[in-house]
Formats: structure tokens, C-alpha cells, sequence
């Protein structure tokens, strides 16, 4: 039996051991003695923008039903016995699932009982049961999920600046799909589904907390070892070629609101970064949204004081490696009014040189904020299989930051933020 590799990151004084097993299956620990809790995500590399792949043991690419990833995870949790939510509540633990664009993860976080607990989530994750009557079932729950976020502003401004940005990227694509997409999904879609892409050699565990990493790990290869899998294929998905360019300018929604909402975006053109490269990047861009419209900024102070913005003002720039988008945005008394300020004020920015005491403090301010998120274990394992999934290690964060330069910013500010790629979602109120 292979032992676990130690890595340890003295620079911030963490030590995570890993190991791949004999089916594929990536597991990371980090021991966090001084914790109380203990968070483990059990995580796959599928997500919502995966819907055109070729299925394991097939030659031939298929196209699935937008909202599928999502569904197969509500899936997952129904077994014939009953509800494996139940079974965590008994065994003491806070279990939940979520989609993104880009995974699939599970997760519980408990105080006792951890090994149970871990048994359980490797259990009802790698033993799916769907029957054609669960999967109709299904479909209205899901469907009056659909129709929640289908009433609520902030979703609907969200996804309305993505929609404005993406020509053919099912990025643009709601994670849940729509009431006709989801409408198509059979119980057969979802077995194909399955074993495509929830294959252990596509998955990530990782375990955070007062725990013994060598008794984890045993625990795992013993659950392990008694299960049979299928040899690991590579997976191929595929993606039609996105232009340049944004494909709507704006999009106004009428919906029931009393005050209207205004998101801006700039649209990632060079969306084809992996590891270091991506996160640097996306690092970058998130320090010059904080130098143009961080609270202590003038343009910020401007804003508040024309009363354009008020506490719901937000910024954030969030990448991966096939898309990317920065949106910028705030309940106004004045949609358009905030739409072409905003517009005004970054197109001022690039013709400015970046201050070298503005850019250390803004650097010195993000530093700080990594090693405040590092205390939070729900953080850390979301955020280091993410980034292990896009090449790169999470405890490599704080290096990454301090290789950022000045002229860094410059480039990606002259790059990011082009006019071809601003677009403007508003939601007005009804007539």
C-alpha cells in the first residue's frame, strides 16, 4: 500500500497529505488540530457548461438536456430506503450539495461521529438509484425550484449580464436549466451521466479538521477496496468556439421591483488559462476592481454621495478555464445613470497610471483577506478543490500574490476591461 505524500507549506504553517488510489480516486487531508468541526467535500469535475461529451465506453459525442448535472445531484440524495439527509440529522452532521458551472460537490460538516459520516458520503455518492418514477417526480420539484429563481431580481440581472456576454458558452445556460430542458431528462440520461463523469479518477475528497490523517485514509481505502469500477477513460467534452465580443450591449427585464437594479460586465476574452496562470489572473482583476470601486476609492465615494448606489453595491471577477466575466452593480434610483458612470469611470482608469503606494496597499489588503479565509474550513475545502481541479494548490495562493506586479495590472486593465466586451443588464420595474 502506497504511504501519503506530505506537503507541507511552512509559509503559512499548514501540512496536507494526499494520495491517489489504486481506482483513481484523489483524497487530500489537512488536520487542523485546534478545530472543533470537521468539513468533508466529496467532489466531481462536472458541472452545468458540461452538457456535449462523449460518454464513457462510447465513440460518439452526444448533447444532454441543459440543467442535467443539477438534477443528478437532487438524484443522488433518494435512495430506495428513504432520504439520505435523514441519515446524516441521526448521525449528527449538516450535510448539503450544490452545482456551479464547473462541479459537483457533496459535503457534510459534524463535531462527532466523523468516520460514520465519511462512510455515508462515499456510500450514497457511488450508489445512485434512479427509477423513471423518482425522475418524473423529480421534475416538479425542480421545476417550481426553476420558477423561484425565475421571480427573484438578483438571479435574473445575474445570469442576464452572462446571457448578454456568451454567443454559444453554455455558461450562459441557467445551472438548473429551464422547465422544457429538464422536461427531457430520463432515468437512462442520468446512468450515462453517472458513470461519465462520476468515475472516482474525476473526483476530489477532502477532509479538514481535528482529524488522524492515517485513520482517514484507511477508512477510505477499506470503503474503497470493496467497490468495483469501471478502468478510468479520459473524458472529453466539448465547447464551440466563442467569439470575441459581447453579443448584447444591454438588456432591460421588466419585473414586479419597487427600486430597479443595475449589473455591468466585462466579458473575459482570453478565457484559456490553466493553473498559476488562471488564478494570477483572476487575482489581478479583482485588485483593480478593488482600486477603481473599493470603499475607500473616490469613484465609490461618488457613487454613494449621487445616491446611485447604496449596501447591495458589489464587485467580482470570477474565471475558469474555458470563461470569464468582472460584474460591477447595485440597487439605483437610476439604472442607466449607473450603467454609463460605471462605463465612464473604469474608461478613465485605463487612461491613469497605477499608483505604486494604491497598488501596495491593495496587494497588503488581499494578502490579509487569503489568510482570513484560511481560518475558515468551509473555505478550504471548497476552495482547494477548486483549485486543484484548475491545476494549482490552494496554500500556493499567498506566493501567487506576491509575484503580482504593477505592470501586471497595467496589461490585464488594458486587456479585461475593452469596450467590445462591457454589457449592461437592468431590471426595471413594471409598468
Amino acid at each position: 500500500m502506497r504511504s501519503m505524500n506530505k506537503i507541507e507549506f511552512p509559509h503559512i504553517g499548514e501540512v496536507i497529505y494526499e494520495k491517489k488510489l489504486a481506482n483513481g480516486l484523489q483524497v487530500a487531508i489537512l488536520p487542523k488540530r485546534d478545530f472543533n468541526k470537521t468539513y468533508v467535500t466529496f467532489t466531481t469535475n462536472y458541472g452545468s457548461i458540461d452538457n456535449e461529451f462523449i460518454p464513457i465506453g462510447k465513440k460518439e459525442k452526444i448533447h444532454v438536456p441543459d440543467g442535467i448535472a443539477h438534477f443528478l445531484e437532487h438524484k443522488l440524495f433518494e435512495k430506495e430506503d428513504g432520504d439520505v439527509f435523514q441519515n446524516f440529522s441521526k448521525q449528527g452532521a449538516s450535510a448539503n450539495a450544490f452545482t456551479s458551472f464547473t462541479r459537483t460537490a457533496y459535503l457534510f460538516s459534524t463535531t462527532q461521529d466523523v468516520k460514520q459520516n465519511l462512510i455515508t458520503l462515499l456510500d450514497f455518492v457511488q450508489e445512485p438509484y434512479f427509477t423513471e418514477q423518482t425522475v418524473e417526480k423529480e421534475k416538479g420539484i425542480i421545476g417550481q425550484e426553476i420558477r423561484m429563481y425565475d421571480d427573484d431580481p438578483d438571479w435574473r440581472v445575474y445570469f442576464g449580464v452572462i446571457q448578454n456576454m456568451y454567443h454559444h458558452h453554455p455558461v450562459k445556460i441557467d445551472i438548473a436549466g429551464t422547465e422544457q430542458s429538464i422536461a427531457q431528462i430520463t432515468k437512462d440520461l442520468l446512468y450515462v451521466c453517472y458513470e461519465t463523469f462520476y468515475h472516482p479518477s474525476n473526483m476530489l475528497l477532502f477532509i479538514v479538521g481535528p482529524v488522524d490523517e492515517q485513520e482517514m485514509m484507511d477508512i477510505i481505502e477499506e470503503n474503497q477496496a470493496k467497490k468495483t469500477f469501471k478502468p478510468a477513460e479520459p473524458i472529453s467534452r466539448f465547447f464551440k468556439e466563442e467569439p470575441a465580443g459581447v453579443v448584447e450591449k444591454k438588456q432591460v427585464i421588466p419585473m414586479a421591483v419597487k427600486t430597479p437594479k443595475c449589473v455591468v460586465g466585462f466579458k473575459e476574452n482570453q478565457a484559456n488559462r490553466f493553473g498559476e496562470a488562471l488564478i494570477k489572473h483572476e487575482i489581478a482583476v479583482n485588485m483593480l476592481l478593488d482600486l477603481m470601486f473599493g470603499q475607500s476609492s473616490a469613484n465609490y465615494e461618488k457613487l454613494y454621495d449621487q445616491g446611485l448606489i447604496d449596501s447591495s453595491f458589489f464587485y467580482d471577477y470570477t474565471e475558469e478555464p474555458s470563461f470569464g466575466f468582472s460584474m460591477i452593480g447595485s440597487n439605483t434610483p437610476d439604472a442607466e445613470k449607473l450603467a454609463d458612470a460605471l462605463y465612464q469611470m473604469v474608461a478613465d482608469f485605463r487612461g491613469q497610471t497605477i499608483d505604486e503606494e494604491e497598488f501596495m496597499r491593495i496587494k497588503r489588503k488581499h494578502f490579509g483577506s487569503v489568510l482570513r479565509s484560511l481560518n475558515s474550513l468551509e473555505f478550504i475545502a471548497n476552495e482547494y478543490t477548486r483549485y486543484q481541479f484548475n491545476g494549482t494548490n490552494l496554500f500556493n495562493v499567498t506566493k501567487i500574490i506576491e509575484s503580482i506586479t504593477r505592470d501586471d495590472l497595467d496589461s490585464v486593465l488594458k486587456e479585461h476591461f475593452q469596450d467590445s466586451s462591457f454589457t449592461v443588464c437592468e431590471i426595471q420595474p413594471q409598468s
